[in-house]
């Protein structure tokens, strides 16, 4: 069974994972919020990303920035001047798309790639009428994807909500390089929300107005491009590519990919395979993940060179994480708007530089938990359920307590109250057995423990494996111990 995104978006609506902003009154589109399930594998998913990236290594640091700050910093970036898609709206009935969507709805033709100017003239040539009621669109023009605020009273100052969590890294730069604990190469990291006034926002998660980032900002010597230490560990490391220009994807080593100049740099490879490891690591299996390159025509204004790590939906290959080489653009362009120098002395080669940015990895929290959705969700015909095969760390509850029967209430509330400090767990006593069995496994609880008139006998429970069903025999004494082994803590 092919899973739709309509039906993903049932199903967690109905399991309690992600809602419609604001339904009661009929909501707002691109707006999402998340249920009780949702918002614990949300943090898990940013739980994970932050450990492995930032407090399990001694290069990266974190920072935690504003989402509103001074407009001129996007002014520097370039966002005030160039952050925008192709608008087109219906004449009759008012729809409002956007060009390279519409084209790749129309014409099924992919848009990657394709500059503004291109797309403009696309539709112009192919006179495209409205896809919902055939009337006449409007001319394609330029439109702006960040929401702006005013902040002060009054006519106050007009600023922005952030389209990325990146800036504010270049912003914060000195003051976190003045602490005196860090040394090139570091890389400065950031995870939150981050919004864009998408034109048509859709396919549920995927393409949103209000969304979380995880981002790091890699800065290296301008002439150290090459000099990364972790080179060796990844150089054999064979992934699937999309190269620029062809049609499939392929199998090389980085080594390879290094020799054909696809990476232009050690560093930027390095971090491509650190994602893309990631996402098998946490489930995706490897035939549903490539990496591809991205066309000159398409890098944006701050990139020499770029990568997305895409996952095989059902609607097709997308973006589910964007790894950009952003040189030493963004710093130099807060240093003409704000005057303030942005070097730094590196003590190796004694002497002041402006660092380069080799790898920036931009993942969208809620498009990795999107694919990891997708990917663990089996529609179990012998069971007659949906069985949700969450990794153990990114499963939003660990562990189910089921009493067999309503006897069995308190000895099972007990065992519940012990273990619930160590792991998130539930208490469920409501239904056969085996009806909760069916519950834990739609909300992907890895591990059931059952009391039944063996534990009182014989001070035993039994674990029952979601992905197996298996079930085993543990002493209660045991069960903490057994418990972390099986969740890999």
């Amino acid at each position: 069974m092919t899973l739709s995104i309509e039906e993903m978006s049932t199903f967690c609506k109905k399991k309690g994972i992600v809602f419609k902003n604001s339904e009661i009154y009929n909501g707002l589109a691109g707006f999402f919020d998340f249920g009780p399930l949702g918002v614990e594998l949300k943090n898990n998913v940013k739980q994970m990303l932050w450990h492995d990236f930032v407090q399990t290594r001694d290069d990266v640091v974190g920072i935690d920035g504003t989402i509103i700050c001074h407009p001129r910093v996007w002014k520097a970036s370039g966002h005030v001047d160039s952050f925008s898609d192709v608008l087109l709206e219906c004449e009759k009935c008012k729809e409002k798309y956007r060009g390279d969507t519409l084209i790749e709805d129309v014409l099924k033709i992919r848009t990657d790639g394709m500059p503004k100017a291109e797309i403009i003239k696309v539709l112009k040539e192919k006179e495209i009428d409205c896809p919902k009621c055939k009337g006449i669109l409007s001319e394609a023009k330029e439109f702006n994807l960040m929401f702006t605020t005013q902040v002060g009273a009054g006519s106050g100052v007009m600023s922005y909500l952030r389209p990325e969590t990146a800036q504010l890294i270049f912003a914060d730069f000195k003051q976190v390089t003045d602490i005196g604990r860090v040394k090139l190469p570091f890389g400065i990291a950031q995870i939150g929300k981050a919004f864009r006034n998408e034109i048509s926002p859709r396919d549920f998660l995927f393409r949103s107005r209000e969304f979380e980032q995880f981002e790091i900002e890699f800065f290296v010597h301008p002439k150290k491009l090459n000099d990364c230490k972790f080179y060796d560990e990844v150089k054999d490391y064979r992934i699937n590519i999309l190269l620029d220009g062809e049609k499939d994807h392929k199998e090389f080593s980085v080594e390879e990919l290094m020799k054909k100049q696809v990476f232009k740099t050690k560093w930027h490879a390095y971090w491509l395979v650190q994602y893309y490891k990631w996402f098998l690591k946490y489930g995706i299996e490897k035939e549903h993940l490539r990496l591809r390159e991205h066309a000159k025509e398409e890098l944006a204004h701050y990139a020499s060179a770029c990568f997305d790590v895409e996952y095989k939906f059902p609607f097709g290959w997308k973006e589910i994480h964007g790894n950009a080489d952003r040189g030493q653009f963004d710093l130099k362009q807060h240093v003409n708007e704000s005057g303030k120098d942005m070097s730094i002395f590196d003590e190796e080669t004694k002497e002041k530089v402006i660092p380069y940015v080799a790898s920036e990895p931009s993942q969208g929290v809620e498009r990795a938990m999107l694919a990891f959705l997708f990917e663990a969700y089996h529609d179990d015909k012998e069971r007659g359920n949906v069985v949700l095969k969450l990794h153990t760390k990114l499963a939003p509850v660990k562990v189910g307590v089921f009493p067999l029967v309503n006897k069995l209430d308190e000895e099972a509330r007990k065992i519940y109250n012990e273990i619930k400090d160590d792991f998130v767990t539930t208490f469920d006593r409501s239904g056969s057995i085996g009806r909760r069995y069916a519950r834990a496994d739609e909300q992907g609880i890895p591990f059931c423990i059952t009391i039944d008139f063996d534990t009182l006998n014989g001070q035993s429970v039994t674990i029952r494996n979601r992905d197996t069903t298996k079930q085993e025999r543990v002493k209660i004494v045991e069960l903490k111990r057994i418990l972390r082994e099986l969740l890999g803590r």
